[in-house]
């Protein structure tokens, strides 16, 4: 592989507590002639190393994707690879989310690594648009303002919304059910805002471990606990001078929010560790899907943290309310997934179009996303199947469209009767149970099925 004499002056940042892995990166590179690396053995050096080098491999621990962030936000312009120590999809993700181009996990053949690392710069940037695709909030379209798709009156309502809080410092409390965009409107109003050239750094409150987050939210210093082998910035350091939005609040360990609520008064940070603070400029927006009063109420919640927070309010509407929206999203989701699949776009008939508009959609955006995706997959002519369009929806659903779904093309009485596989056997199981008087062994045998696969199913449904 040949490389520009400039790729070949451009340093290379190998940043990694291990000394050993530095070496042996430092061999790779120098067998491709890339002999210009800078060494760190700490985020906080990379931090200041960053704007000097054109690419790098950096390590970081779980749930540290606020350190790429801040790679990037410090001049990091080329690849940036991610070393994991440990691996999961949704890791995965959330790195390539904050900018990397790649991850490898430990223990690492350096070989490979140097090889990605001096891919050209195309493939790299697709890899970037692609990873960023599929870690796009779900909510995401071709985008009618900001990333949101939707022209209905709820949406412009928010748009409008979104305008007029961006402008402010004040902390945003960001409601609404799953699935209908609250980390979009989080991204919105940071976009619009005047904060907009600074990080936008999140974290779901109910994703890390309780024991880990203070660490994730103020970070720590080296040999705070058994391994912190390196001093860490925290997210509220990172996303200094832009955004810091808290997805899930109340699933925040009570004792953690009493300190969050100090950091709000006084906006200084202190890494675990560490005897000094440090003082940042961040604006605040969190989030829930739950009802934040009842969280005051039930004790989940302080309520002192609840109106220091609570000053500006968005509130996301449920798909079930934004009208022709659900059309417009569905034959968004169809172009995008045919596409992705290379499959032709199945066109979405009348008897579809009314099952699509009148369904609960319990998962908003989400559960509608994933359902346009099975139709691609599974459709076998040129029209979205009825029954695919059905797929998903319950009981109290079902009883509702007939009498729902009457038009000029009125859905065929054996369409409107059919349900999901998965409720007609728990319909047939929990009838058998009734008959025989509760008596699980009866009902199984005449199901013929084991007790103990009744017992499964039952326990599953709880």
């Amino acid at each position: 592989m040949l490389h520009s004499p400039e790729a070949a002056a451009a340093p290379v940042l190998v940043c990694d507590p291990d000394p050993s892995v530095r070496r042996l990166l430092r061999a790779a590179l120098g067998r491709r002639d890339r002999l210009n690396m800078m060494e760190a053995d700490a985020l906080e050096s990379a931090y200041a190393l960053a704007p000097h080098c054109m690419s790098a491999v950096v390590a970081i621990g779980p749930g540290g994707e606020g350190a790429i962030t801040r790679l990037r936000s410090a001049g990091m312009k080329g690849a940036l690879i991610v070393a994991l120590g440990q691996g999961s999809v949704s890791g995965a993700v959330a790195c390539m989310r904050a900018g990397a181009d790649d991850v490898v996990l430990k223990p690492l053949k350096a070989e490979d690594v140097v090889e990605r690392l001096l891919q050209g710069e195309p493939v790299r940037v697709e890899r970037r648009r692609a990873s960023r695709e599929e870690a796009r909030p779900a909510s995401s379209g071709t985008g009618d303002f900001c990333g949101f798709l939707g022209r209905s009156a709820p949406m412009r309502a928010l748009y409008e919304r979104i305008q007029r809080v961006a402008a402010s410092s004040a902390p945003v409390f960001v409601t609404g059910e799953s699935g209908t965009g609250k980390e979009l409107c989080a991204q919105a109003v940071h976009a619009r805002s005047p904060r907009h050239g600074g990080p936008f750094v999140a974290l779901n409150c109910g994703a890390i471990p309780r024991e880990l987050m203070e660490s994730e939210v103020f970070g720590h210093a080296r040999g705070a606990f058994t391994g912190a082998v390196a001093d860490r910035a925290g997210a509220a350091e990172i996303a200094d001078g832009g955004t810091l939005f808290l997805d899930e609040i109340g699933e925040m360990d009570l004792a953690l929010q009493t300190k969050l609520l100090r950091f709000l008064q006084d906006s200084k940070v202190r890494r675990i560790g560490e005897g000094h603070e440090r003082q940042v400029d961040v604006r605040i927006v969190c989030a829930t899907n739950r009802d934040p009063v009842e969280e005051v109420r039930a004790g989940r919640l302080r309520e002192d943290l609840f109106y220091r927070l609570h000053v500006l309010e968005m509130h996301m509407p449920p798909l079930r309310e934004r009208g022709d929206d659900v059309m417009l999203l569905a034959e968004t989701f169809l172009a995008r997934f045919a596409g992705e699949e290379r499959r032709p776009m199945p066109r979405i008939g009348a008897d579809a179009a009314r099952v699509l508009q009148v369904r609960s959609w319990r998962g908003n955006v989400r559960e509608l996303q994933n359902l346009m995706r099975r139709i691609v997959v599974l459709a076998d002519g040129p029209a979205v199947p009825v029954h695919l369009a059905l797929e998903g929806t319950d009981a109290e659903e079902l009883g509702r469209f007939g009498s729902n779904l009457a038009g000029a093309t009125p859905l065929p009485v054996e369409v409107a009767a059919v349900e999901p596989l998965a409720l007609t056997e728990r319909r047939a199981i929990e009838r058998a149970i009734a008959c025989f008087g509760g008596n699980i062994a009866a009902a199984a045998a005449a199901l013929e099925l084991s007790p103990s696969t009744l017992y499964r199913k039952r326990l599953a449904w709880q």
